[in-house]
């Protein structure tokens, strides 16, 4: 056996040492698993929040008051989708004016539909989790909408947004995603670099020839 072939099979074996790659364990697909979970279910509660109420025209709003419990309980997210008011049935959900013009709204559910002498319709409303209906008829021009689905305790978080956290929380936001970005970037950036130097490193390392011992040949 000579030199020359010993050192080249140590060359051989140093070259799969560096290239061999460390299998991955449960616990990183696990993690990887549960980051891509989350980030779905974060777009989903976005696109149903935010997304489809304004390709819609519905409106968000949030259960303030626990006359619509269990159903709605305070801190539900409802999305009031407008609706004609000559679809509207008994059992259906409905958010109005308290009084007509005036901003405050309340949601509650039909109980009895009227068809009055001019041909209008007023409903009559009661809250879930109330003793006895609403003393006053809602006519067509207070109902904002109908309730189309909730989504519960997100409520409070859109209370937060349009209230007092307003004023700072999307520059936050937007600050957060500038450095979340800026990192990812550097970090694909550091990765590629190392590749690089390693790669060179192993195209222009010398292989050390292993000395024949004294008094062999091969």
């Amino acid at each position: 056996m000579t030199s020359k072939s010993t050192g080249a099979r140590h060359a051989s074996a140093r070259s799969e040492a560096r290239t061999e790659k460390k299998p991955k364990g449960l616990l990183h697909y696990l993690g990887v698993g549960v980051s891509a979970g989350l980030l779905a279910l974060v777009l989903l509660i976005g696109a149903m929040a935010i997304v489809v109420p304004a390709i819609t025209g519905s409106t968000p709003m949030t259960i303030l008051s626990g006359s619509m419990t269990p159903t709605y309980p305070i801190g539900t997210l409802i999305i009031v989708k407008p609706v004609d008011p000559d679809t509207l049935a008994i059992g259906d959900t409905i958010t109005y004016q308290i009084e007509s013009g005036k901003p405050a709204v309340v949601t509650h559910r039909i109980i009895v539909t009227t068809a009055r002498s001019d041909g209008t319709r007023t409903f009559t409303t009661q809250g879930d989790a109330n003793n006895a209906p609403d003393a006053k008829q809602v006519f067509a021009a207070q109902i904002r909408g109908k309730v189309w689905y909730s989504i519960p305790y997100l409520g409070w978080v859109n209370t937060w947004v349009n209230g007092e956290g307003r004023n700072w929380l999307i520059p936050v936001i937007a600050a957060g995603l500038f450095l979340y970005a800026g990192y990812m970037g550097a970090s694909g950036i550091a990765g590629a670099l190392r590749r690089r130097k390693r790669e060179t490193a192993e195209v222009i390392e010398p292989d050390s020839p292993v000395p024949a011992e004294e008094g062999k040949t091969g």
